[in-house]
């Protein structure tokens, strides 16, 4: 059986739709984002855009819109997903704890019906009395809002069939729609009102017949002007009754305009995006009449500016509008009242990555640390970039220093009046070390008031100009501008210091049991009080928990031999809260902190795990007990700060940033083996950095930006489609496209941008060879077209991403496969592309090109290319030969000596065979829509012989081979499912069939399947017994893991599953299984064979008692092969496992 675990590891990030409203309170402004399968909920401050929750939607979000009803103060949220549910969300915050209420769901879909083919379009009338639907050819939905838990919809006969558009018009007594639609006759627009009694159209206040024939957009303008626009490729039109105004501004021609977004209230101007990414402006200008009335005199478009290709626009306040793009990254720009020097009024405030969407990928190891790097073939036109992804925060080093055993260190100021450190205080057994640092100079120095003969605890700066230096016999304050002692407190009785905690103004030591706080006063250090604990005092902090402030009100210790944490009150030391931790491992660092406004205390333990509990501040009192495992070895915990925002950097064997996102807290590891110590540092040589060390060496580094997975961006400016890696060269090729077009004034194809292919080091071209190829365009042909395709191989350079030369293909030659291989008893590693001829009047291509390309010292040089007639899909290097997929063949090409491809055999039974995997002697085929079929190569006698083949009907978008009998597919209609060979089957019938053995809604349409992981697995790690992982990418910018797990393991997460998701309520009320329900047009079918890791690891969020209701009832197996009641411990230690495999 396949026992498939498929997660999340990178989370979509195409945005399909935005609204702007007052969603979380009646003044607040909130931008809310649709990605897929999640909505992004902002709100708008002077600081930029502040994240408020993030919620995940049982369904690929089709079409969003806010709207008020009378009876509200704030706005409700609509949403229809493509499978037809639609829902009504209300935001409502408790005592600080945020909910997403359902306050209206239901199912719009009918039973039979064609689907539109301008997608799903979801509007609602301004007065909000009903919402319309537009889902099926000939019929427009009406949803009455009349306060009902559920959404029901009733039809109303469409004559028109093919809408193209519908809006509702303002100001209408009755609700009404306009809407534009074809005919054979053309476009034209329509109005009709809707009888809400009668549940039918009456005749709407005018209509237009024969609009611009390219026009596909309806934008209903406000009152007081009332009326629509009409949005074409060449004109825009103000249609109201039988008064309209046509404009054509030649500006718009040159690309279709994508999406609006309207700016003023009453419908005075309007922002425009095209597919170049320029940004317009529509200016409506108006006429006052004497009566007072208000009509539209003309129409203005004024271009802006570029921004990345837009999906949705949206204006926010003052000047501020957020680009939602599908196609590159989303952003937030600033509209200027004055253009800057290049005449744009285009500023770029913030920019927001996006992966989508994923064409290609290749996993590579480039740092060889054993951690593999994904590198994608993301967005596209202007907005194609390839994309460089990989797990854990990253250190770049700045300096090394060679100094083993490092005990503690710590960044000081010593008589300096900039804010930058220029000290370091090293720790060792029994001495410490000063560094100065100068510059990026790094010299060894003394200061006079430290004692530098023993091991320092603490060393910092203090309020009133002064350091302190805390060591096992003293606490010791040091002038920062003469260096010399002022003042020092020891035990009465001469006892050592055990542990010491300091900030500011404050200092908590700890003697054995014995706990004393000190306050630091100018030249002093005063005891203020003192207590004696139960037990030894294994660590003590006093973080100040209140922004900007000092001094601390609260004192955290972790105790020897009962294993507690206590919250202790400053100054008195008396004691509030104790929660004991339970097991053997004492604690050995104890940290308070605030993420997000909330605080939290953390507690590491000896043995590499951490408890993190909620603390409240005023009480004391710890709630919300949580623990995960971060190394093996002891944890040191330290903050430090990044954009603006307080991490916590755990130090031990598996360094981890702690972090807190969406109010969860995150655990990113850190790209480095081990790390003993740290501590942050400022200095001018190395500013925002961070001082690290671990047993044999000191080094200084910057660190990436805080998030799970690292993404760097290299920009083509044009589209790529296919990557390959060669190791030996050092490169990357990739071909991509670039649009070039018609020049009018000379005649000639030109690119709009400068991209990656012409601006390379290097360009050659492919030429046609005078060839006359039956079916191709003249040039003059050539001329009629706006635009042509021109394809280019790639070489970039795998450390810099510099393009080092692009290769043009010929005039109509697409590039369509691409790979790095070793042929046959060449040594050499060659780059193979495959190509097409396309012209406008073939329906497939008729002849191709295989081209191999050698790449040799920063030469390109093209040593063979084979005439093939078709297609060449997929490219495959197979036992020292050359797979390839054909049109509807597959074919095997031996690489002679004379440099030459041959065929050597063939195979013909497919439709359009699209994509190939292969293992040993095995060749997986993915077939246009005839799913997939198994073949084997027989080497003796030099065939392919059919082995199994699927009989369902799927229409593939990727394949992988997942092990000798199964095998992974993905299809358009979101869907992957597996497949298995049954080898042992008695008939030759059953032989020949692949059954399905697992089906599931993944909610993404799938692009490509790569072998590999993003995890760096270490040594000696009790993990989860994966047996294989395979990496996926999609359309809206997620990347996606499938593993294989044992049944043992696979059955307890199907019942973990089950459990969940009676527990987990869904957001609009779609449950989990009809939406992880294998579902295309024809037919749905429960999930089977995969268990959903998004689902399994929101375990880890929920409460204590709910996390007790999911245990119930589980059983797992004991170390002795007996089964035995699941704890809570136990699945979210499984759970957390789960989460380090991506």
């Amino acid at each position: 059986m396949a026992n498939n675990y498929v997660v999340t590891a990178h989370k979509p990030t195409a945005v399909r739709a935005c609204v702007t409203g007052n969603f979380t309170s009646p003044t607040d402004l909130n931008l809310i984002v649709a990605k897929n399968t999640r909505l992004e909920i902002y709100t708008v401050s002077p600081e930029g855009l502040r994240p408020i929750k993030e919620v995940s939607i049982n369904g690929q979000i089709e079409c969003l819109e806010l709207y008020r009803p009378a009876s509200e103060s704030k706005d409700l949220l609509f949403f229809v997903t493509a499978r037809y549910d639609a829902a009504v969300l209300e935001y409502k915050e408790t005592a600080g704890v945020i909910e997403i209420v359902t306050r209206a769901n239901g199912n719009v879909q009918d039973r039979i019906g064609r689907p539109s083919e301008n997608g799903i379009k979801g509007i609602i009338d301004p007065e909000c009395r009903v919402i319309g639907l537009s889902l099926y050819d000939g019929v427009f939905k009406v949803i009455p809002l009349d306060n009902n838990r559920e959404l029901k919809a009733f039809n109303i006969r469409l004559e028109e069939l093919h809408v193209i558009d519908v809006q509702f018009l303002y100001g209408c007594q009755t609700p009404t729609i306009v809407f534009l639609f074809n005919d054979p006759q053309g476009r034209h627009v329509k109005t009709y009102e809707i009888c809400l009694r009668d549940k039918e159209f009456t005749k709407g206040p005018w209509k237009l017949d024969n609009v611009e024939g390219e026009a596909d957009k309806v934008i209903a303008v406000p009152e007081p002007y009332g009326g629509a626009l009409i949005i074409g490729q060449e004109s825009i039109t103000y249609l109201k009754g039988e008064h309209f105004i046509t404009i054509a501004p030649p500006q718009i021609k040159q690309s279709n305009i994508c999406c609006y977004g309207q700016v003023d209230s009453n419908g005075s101007r309007y922002l425009m995006g095209d597919m170049l990414g320029r940004l317009f402006m529509l200016i409506i200008e108006r006429e006052e009449h004497m009566d007072g009335s208000l009509s539209v005199k003309d129409l203005h478009v004024e271009l802006l500016g570029e921004t990345s290709i837009p999906e949705c626009i949206t204006y926010l306040d003052n000047g501020v509008v957020f680009i939602g793009s599908r196609l590159g990254d989303s952003q937030l720009v600033k509209l200027n009242s004055e253009p800057d020097d290049r005449g744009s009024y285009v500023h770029l405030m913030e920019s927001y990555t996006n992966l989508g969407p994923i064409r290609d990928m290749c996993v590579v190891d480039l740092e060889r640390q054993g951690q593999g790097q994904l590198v994608t073939c993301s967005g596209a036109y202007k907005d194609g970039s390839l994309r460089i992804i990989r797990n854990g925060i990253g250190i770049h080093e700045n300096a090394s220093i060679d100094l083993p055993g490092i005990k503690g260190m710590w960044s000081l100021r010593v008589n300096s009046d900039t804010q930058f450190d220029n000290t370091l205080v090293l720790s060792f057994v029994g001495q410490t070390r000063i560094l100065m640092l100068n510059g990026e100079e790094v010299e060894e120095t003394e200061l006079p008031g430290f004692e530098s003969g023993q091991q320092t605890f603490y060393a910092g700066n203090v309020s009133h100009n002064q350091i302190v230096q805390i060591t096992a016999t003293s606490v010791r304050l040091v002038s920062q501008e003469t260096k010399h002692l002022l003042s020092e407190w020891k035990h009465s009785f001469g006892k050592n210091i055990s542990v010491s905690a300091c900030n500011g103004s404050q200092i908590v030591v700890a003697v054995g049991c014995e706990l004393y706080y000190l306050e630091i006063h100018p030249s002093d250090i005063k005891q203020i009080s003192f207590t004696t604990m139960e037990h030894e005092v294994a660590c003590v902090d006093i973080t100040s928990l209140n922004e900007g402030a000092e001094s601390a009100d609260l004192c955290a210790i972790g105790l020897w031999t009962d294993i507690s944490a206590r919250v202790i009150k400053l100054p008195d030391l008396d004691q509030l809260y104790v929660e004991m931790l339970g097991g053997e491992i004492i604690p050995r660092s104890i940290l308070m902190t605030v993420f997000e406004g909330l605080p939290y205390l953390l507690v590491a333990l000896g043995d590499g795990s951490l408890f993190y509990f909620h603390l409240n501040k005023e009480i004391g009192s710890l709630n919300e007990k949580k623990k995960v495992t971060l190394g093996t070895q002891p944890t040191i915990l330290r903050t430090f700060r990044s954009q603006h925002t307080v991490n916590v950097f755990a130090c031990s064997d598996r360094p981890t940033v702690i972090y807190s996102s969406n109010q969860k807290l995150v655990f990113s590891n850190v790209n480095l083996k081990e790390v003993n110590y740290m501590c942050p540092l400022n200095a001018e040589g190395y500013p925002d950095s961070l001082a690290l060390c671990n047993d044999t060496c000191l080094t200084i580094g910057v660190i990436d930006e805080i998030q799970k997975l690292h993404i760097r961006t290299v920009p083509l400016g044009e589209s790529p489609r296919r990557i390959a890696y060669q190791e030996s060269t050092q490169t990357f090729g990739v071909i991509s496209f670039r649009y070039e077009f018609l020049n009018p004034s000379t005649g000639q194809y030109s690119p709009l941008n400068p991209s990656a292919s012409t601006c390379a080091l290097y360009n050659s071209t492919s030429s046609n060879n005078a060839k006359n190829v039956p079916g191709a365009a003249s040039s003059t042909d050539r001329m009629t077209w706006e635009d042509v395709e021109t394809h280019s191989l790639l070489i970039i350079d795998q450390h810099t991403f510099e393009v080092l030369h692009a290769h043009q293909l010929m005039q109509n030659e697409n590039a369509t496969s691409l790979i790095s291989a070793k042929l046959g008893d060449d040594p050499n590693t060659y780059y193979i592309v495959g190509t097409a001829m396309t012209y406008a009047e073939e329906p497939e291509p008729k002849t191709g090109r295989i081209i191999i390309f050698h790449w040799n010292e920063g030469k390109l040089e093209q040593i063979s290319e084979k005439e093939i007639k078709g297609a060449p899909y997929t490219l495959v290097e197979f036992n020292g030969k050359l797979l390839a997929s054909i049109n509807s063949a597959v074919r095997m090409f031996e690489w002679t000596s004379d440099h030459e491809l041959r065929v050597e055999c063939s195979q013909f039974n497919n439709i359009l065979a699209l994509y190939l995997k292969t293992k040993g002697d095995f060749i997986l085929v993915g077939d246009l829509m005839r799913s997939i079929t198994l073949l084997a190569y027989k080497p003796m006698e030099g065939t392919f012989e059919e082995i199994a083949y699927d009989f369902n009907t799927h229409w593939m978008s990727a394949v992988e081979i997942l092990d000798d009998d199964i095998f992974l597919g993905a299809e358009n209609s979101s869907n992957l499912f597996t497949c298995q060979k049954d080898s042992a089957a008695t008939t030759d019938e059953d032989r020949q069939r692949l059954e399905t053995v697992g089906s599931f809604h993944l909610g993404d349409f799938v692009n490509v399947f790569r072998h590999g992981s993003l995890v760096m697995q270490h040594p000696g790690e009790s993990s989860t017994p994966l047996q294989g992982a395979v990496l996926f990418g999609t359309i809206n910018g997620a990347i996606g893991m499938v593993a294989q797990f044992p049944p043992n393991i696979f059955n307890l997460l199907q019942e973990m599953q089950n459990k969940l998701s009676k527990i987990i309520k869904s957001v609009g009320k779609i449950e989990h299984s009809v939406w992880r329900s294998f579902h295309t047009e024809k037919k749905t079918e429960p999930m089977v064979g995969f268990v959903d890791g998004d689902l399994i690891e929101n375990f880890l969020d929920l409460n204590q008692d709910k996390m007790k209701d999911a245990v119930q009832g589980i059983q797992i197996d004991d170390s002795s092969g007996m089964k035995r009641e699941a704890t809570v411990e136990d699945l979210v230690k499984l759970v957390e496992e789960l989460t380090r495999i991506h």
